[in-house]
């Protein structure tokens, strides 16, 4: 008999779970929860960047998903061998002594402070720039060094730091804090110790400055020195961290039986989103994968040798194991990628919108215009944009509308946008924005190389791959390099149910894991050689424009 696995990827709007065959890759089944909650802009309030998730929205899609799986395949449950959820990241949350999430407690439920910190929420820009600081300062271990340098507001630490000094009530009733891959995994296996759980080596080396030379987690001494506090809390959190090949435990009888598999299957230690993708986009050494979705993670990995004890600067973090065991992950990445598009649309939709509800119109055909520009009006942009040559337009914009993520972590960046006149229409502009974008990920791939490290090929999926061929083609031209697409729909679920497949002990490891189960590659993206000078040109205007910015900022 043939033996299945469980992906289950959490991105920001929605989960999906699918059910893959281990012995080829084929997934079976599938299936997609949108978050309710976060749908309604609950605990949100865009304009202060604070952007909070209630775990009910998680724990529900994960019931909702995986029992629908398991009904569409058809499968005996006794056939599914391993289950392993990655998430977005870094997305702490609040939790009791026990591992309940304070947000699931009648006193916190509403409380935006108790809720997952998302990954996107900046509220901890004042907070990031202290720990940088005092990493320079104390005397002691710089502890952002394999970070990047450079610590960010996106990230554990901080969003800690931010919520205990805002929200009194919520630091004095935590206990611990659990990044969201590993509050799920946690809850799968029914852990009732939080300090005892596996925790993700992942989220731990990329996010919360875990490093094996200094022993784990940062000195008491550091982080007494941003708030005392925080010396008591790191007793709370872990010491040891684990990678996503090894099994957290087995799953609980009470999340069995809503899931409809069997009690005690095997958890996979859990992982971020990104680097799940980037197993599923069949990462290898001299590969630079990019989930491009809201934003982008571009993940590399590298032989121990090759980096020695270089150090590469300004990226998110260079972390033993956190995509392949026995190799060193690396991990950069845009704080907007989609975002950049989707604001863009939402600017024209909004006016637009409001205008159709208040004209004299009947109700239902006015609702029916509104879905209909809902639907179609960034296919409308793009296809206006696709006719507008690189050399027909001088519009140059910068995609830091979220902040930069890398190289050289700021989110007090802001986008700009230069070159316009009267002849600039809706499509030059979301063209420029196209284009930002992609000139936001050349200047990570020269980083990249700048600090030795070679790209060879790039691989580009989720949902802006999928669905942008105009993203896709314009990054060709942009990079000068052929850019392929992940042929999976899916590829962080992939890669989750390829880890899950290792960890159940189906694989030896990871890579040959990958080498059974990837889906391989749709299609290639090749430059178009007339283009590439005339956006190395607009390029050195864009690296221009963000100079006299960052100057302002």
């Amino acid at each position: 008999m043939d033996n299945y696995v469980l992906g289950v990827d959490y991105g920001t709007d929605s989960v999906r779970s699918i059910l893959v065959n281990t012995r080829d890759g084929v997934t079976l089944a599938s299936e997609v929860y949108n978050y309710p909650r976060w749908k309604e802009g609950k605990y949100c309030n865009p304009s202060k960047n604070q952007f909070r998730q209630h775990p009910l929205d998680h724990l529900e899609g994960l019931s909702h998903t995986v029992k629908a799986v398991m009904e569409k395949s058809g499968i005996p449950k006794a056939q599914v061998k391993g289950i392993c959820v990655d998430t977005t990241g870094s997305s702490p949350l609040p939790v009791d002594r026990s591992g309940k999430a304070l947000a699931l407690s009648d006193k916190f439920s509403e409380n935006p402070n108790a809720q997952m910190i998302l990954w996107k929420d900046h509220t901890a820009i004042a907070e990031a720039d202290e720990i940088n600081h005092l990493a320079r300062t104390w005397g002691g271990e710089d502890f952002t060094k394999y970070e990047g340098g450079i610590y960010s507001s996106e990230w554990f630490w901080a969003k800690i730091l931010h919520i205990i000094r805002e929200d009194k009530e919520v630091a004095e009733a935590t206990y611990s804090w659990m990044e969201h891959c590993d509050y799920l995994t946690y809850t799968l296996v029914g852990g009732k110790n939080p300090v005892g759980f596996k925790r993700s080596r992942c989220a731990a080396g990329h996010k919360a400055l875990w490093h094996e030379s200094w022993g784990g987690l940062p000195e008491e001494a550091f982080l007494e020195k941003l708030d005392p506090s925080l010396k008591k809390l790191k007793s709370q959190l872990y010491q040891e961290t684990y990678t996503s090949d090894q099994v957290a435990g087995g799953l609980a009888k009470e999340w069995a039986s809503k899931l409809g598999l069997e009690e005690g299957t095997p958890v996979a230690v859990g992982t971020f989103d990104a680097h799940a993708g980037a197993i599923g986009g069949e990462v290898d050494e001299g590969t630079l994968v990019k989930v491009m979705g809201t934003s982008t993670c571009d993940i590399m990995v590298s032989p121990y040798e090759a980096l020695e004890d270089k150090l590469v600067k300004g990226i998110c973090g260079q972390v033993d194991g956190s995509v392949i065991p026995g190799k060193i992950g690396l991990e950069a990445g845009q704080s907007a990628f989609g975002d950049v598009l989707a604001w863009f649309v939402q600017l024209l939709l909004k006016p637009a919108s409001t205008t159709i509800k208040n004209a004299t119109m009947d109700g239902e055909l006015k609702q029916e215009t509104i879905d209909l520009l809902e639907k179609n009006l960034i296919l409308t942009l793009s296809n206006e944009a696709e006719k507008i040559a690189p050399d027909e337009t001088d519009v140059i914009a910068l995609d830091w509308i979220n902040g930069r993520r890398t190289p050289d972590a700021n989110q007090n960046l802001k986008g700009a946008i230069q070159g316009l006149d009267m002849g600039s229409g809706a499509a030059h502009v979301f063209k420029a924005l196209v284009d930002s974008i992609c000139f936001g990920s050349k200047k990570i791939i020269e980083r990249f190389r700048q600090e030795g490290v070679k790209i060879e090929q790039v691989v580009g999926l989720g949902g802006v791959a999928k669905k942008s061929s105009l993203v896709m083609q314009t990054l060709a031209d942009v990079l000068n390099m052929p850019i392929k697409e992940a042929k999976s729909e899916q590829a962080p679920a992939l890669g989750a149910a390829i880890y899950a497949a290792t960890a159940a002990g189906i694989y030896p490891n990871v890579t040959e894991a990958i080498a059974a189960m990837g889906n391989g590659f749709d299609k290639v993206y090749y430059p178009n050689p007339e283009k590439v000078a005339i956006y190395q040109s607009k390029y050195e205007k864009y690296l221009a424009l963000g100079e006299f910015i960052e100057k302002l900022s």
